[in-house]
């Protein structure tokens, strides 16, 4: 993503008054020094661009634009390049100062308007000032997309990237958060996909699941093929083909007999990871795990589930996993269950989040179950990570997934 054109990246204008702080919110975003920065009005002289990634977003490019209110004598020609900066943005970032909005934020909130682009506002300086009730009060009643910050404070740059992100995951065009492949970029072309499908209590009579049915399609339109069986008949099959195939995934309570089965030079996965990877953020899930290593007897960990179904005998959130986490601790810890939308409010209670593999969620749903967590401080994996973790086949299953295995292995 490196290399992606900034013509396919998320265009984020930044805008406000001069000296207002747009160019250090800029560089402590980025992390670095990108734009010039003085207490001098109209430092800005010209739009400065700065391409990064803002995961797990993607590719995008802040426009650090020239105060809206320049008075100095080339004000004029730097405003009407700023201006121009509405024809580019997906999104604005309106930065404003504590206490202040008038004419000039006014004039950015209605032109964004005008053009259906949305609008964050960020209310910078809060070190110096903080923002009295009543104009929160105010910002509130045009918009619930704000947050505090002060660009000049480093120590706390994580909790302002975070709510800009959230934000961002909320407000962003949806083609800007359309979920990578499920399965064929990892397949060429007339591949083969191996489907490891157990057949148990909750496979729907004549039916496969959601998952499994969108796993067939994804091998099918990557022009591959899928090839479908049992876990008691795999060992078999395999040693029946003429060459091996190029992937084989299976359903998570049957993924270490899976991995036992299958030789190392042929790689492998689960459905849950794909899901991982296609709805949420596969890397900062397989970084949540290692939380399992931290947890007491008596800590609360939430099994968050996204579909409503009634569970039965041996269900895989509310039982086996309680179950395998209890074998790998030797001790029992506390279990929440929730399912379809009921996201718990308040999470700060939880060591950890399980999460299905979201397959009735939407990206944007699930992305911001995770940075919500995670704003609380809270780590969320999901089940195929977790039951692979327990069982000691993580590394294997992710072999598919270099950056993912990385960030494992550290």
């Amino acid at each position: 993503m490196k290399t992606t054109p900034k013509s396919l990246r998320l265009q984020i204008g930044l805008f406000g008054r001069t000296n207002v702080g747009k160019s250090s919110f800029l560089n402590l975003i980025a992390g670095q020094d990108v734009a010039i920065t003085s207490a001098v009005p109209g430092t800005t002289t010209d739009v400065v661009e700065k391409v990064m990634e803002l995961l797990p977003i993607g590719p995008v490019v802040f426009l650090d634009t020239a105060g809206i209110d320049d008075a100095s004598e080339l004000g004029s020609l730097r405003v009407q390049k700023s201006r121009k900066i509405f024809d580019r943005a997906d999104v604005i970032v309106l930065i404003a100062e504590s206490g202040v909005w008038g004419e000039f934020e006014d004039k950015i909130w209605d032109e964004a308007g005008k053009r259906m682009i949305p609008v964050i506002v960020v209310v910078n300086k809060a070190d110096i000032m903080a923002p009295s009730p009543e104009f929160i009060e105010a910002l509130r009643a045009k918009t619930d997309k704000f947050f505090l910050c002060s660009s000049v404070d480093r120590a706390h740059r994580d909790t302002y990237v975070f709510a800009l992100k959230k934000n961002l995951i909320e407000v962003c065009p949806a083609d800007f958060l359309n979920p990578p492949p499920l399965l064929k970029d990892l397949l060429p072309s007339c591949g083969l996909a191996v489907m490891i499908i157990p057949i148990d209590k909750e496979a729907p009579k004549g039916r496969l699941i959601l998952p499994q049915a969108q796993a067939i399609r994804d091998a099918l339109d990557g022009d591959a093929a899928a090839l479908i069986v049992k876990e008691q008949e795999y060992k078999h099959i395999l040693l029946n083909l003429k060459k091996p195939p190029d992937i084989v995934m299976c359903d998570s309570q049957v993924v270490e007999k899976m991995v036992a089965d299958t030789p190392a030079g042929i790689k492998c996965t689960t459905f849950s990871i794909l899901f991982a990877r296609n709805k949420g953020d596969l890397t900062e899930m397989v970084r949540a795990v290692s939380a399992i290593g931290t947890l007491k007897p008596g800590d609360k960990i939430l099994i968050a589930e996204s579909c409503s179904h009634h569970a039965i005998e041996d269900d895989i959130g509310r039982v086996k996993i309680p179950l395998w986490l209890e074998k790998y601790l030797g001790f029992k810890v506390q279990i929440d269950v929730c399912s379809g939308r009921d996201y718990p409010e308040n999470l700060r209670c939880y060591k950890l989040i399980v999460h299905c593999g979201g397959c009735m969620l939407t990206r944007r749903e699930m992305l911001f179950r995770i940075h919500k967590a995670k704003a609380e401080n809270v780590p969320v994996t999901n089940y195929g990570i977790c039951i692979a973790f327990l069982q000691g086949v993580l590394e294997r299953v992710l072999s598919p997934f270099p950056a993912s295995l990385e960030v494992l292995r550290k």
